[in-house]
């Protein structure tokens, strides 16, 4: 997820990624970029209001989103895992995307569908209450201070998720910063509308039971890093 060259912020669309200039894709990613790509992306939608069912073939299960996928190796374990509920996975670089299309491929997946950018500019214009799960997985936690704005975890992008998840619905959150971690558990505190699913230490030094490792996650445990794995539920709406 991280590469040299930075999108300009705005007032209305601070990053909260990395680098999104990617490295030269490799031949083999670049040919399912140009003949995959077109056929389970999504675009911006014009108008407000879409159901994301409408994304995929027939009426999946559930929906799950994964906001920022890496190099996509959690998102196809999940599909593959789940071929009954349809994952829509968001990523702003290129080689994540190529990475992901070649899991999708080469397991014959078509339970997926592709944002090949910042997932907010769709997110705005999705129905309420339309996911059921929701990932964030080891996104670039911005130590300095004066890019906090940039994380994901904040005020204005927790009130777009609670508006898209379902009443009772999880939003899994992983990250090997300790830093990262306080700010995510102090702004979840602090919103209405969630609440923390952990009981004990093991709830948060341990993975979900149907967990599928990032490669990321992989080099970090292989370095002696703790990775940490948080789960918030989605109150329920007040009638």
């Amino acid at each position: 997820m991280r590469n040299k060259e930075r999108p300009i912020p705005t007032p209305d669309r601070p990053n909260f990624y990395g680098r999104r200039g990617s490295r030269p894709l490799k031949d083999s990613r670049k040919a399912l970029v140009d003949t995959m790509l077109p056929k389970i992306g999504i675009s911006y939608p014009d108008v407000a209001g879409v159901d994301p069912k409408s994304y995929f073939d027939g009426d999946p299960d559930q929906l799950w989103l994964e906001i920022g996928f890496g190099g996509g190796e959690h998102l196809a374990g999940q599909a593959e895992a789940n071929p009954n509920i349809g994952i829509i996975g968001a990523e702003p670089f290129m080689d994540g995307v190529g990475s992901l299309l070649r899991h999708l491929d080469e397991r014959g997946l078509g339970n997926v569908r592709v944002v090949a950018d910042d997932s907010r500019p769709l997110l705005y214009k999705l129905v309420d209450a339309c996911f059921d799960r929701a990932f964030l997985l080891f996104p670039d936690p911005w130590p300095k201070k004066r890019h906090a704005e940039r994380r994901f975890i904040g005020p204005k992008n927790l009130a777009l998720l609670a508006r898209l998840l379902k009443d009772g619905a999880e939003f899994r959150v992983a990250s090997d910063d300790m830093q990262y971690i306080s700010w995510t558990l102090q702004h979840m505190h602090n919103h209405p509308d969630f609440e923390w699913l952990a009981e004990g230490p093991d709830d948060w030094r341990s993975p979900p039971e149907d967990w599928v490792k990032t490669r990321y996650e992989q080099k970090a445990l292989r370095q002696g890093k703790k990775c940490n794995y948080l789960r918030f539920r989605r109150k329920p709406r007040q009638v």
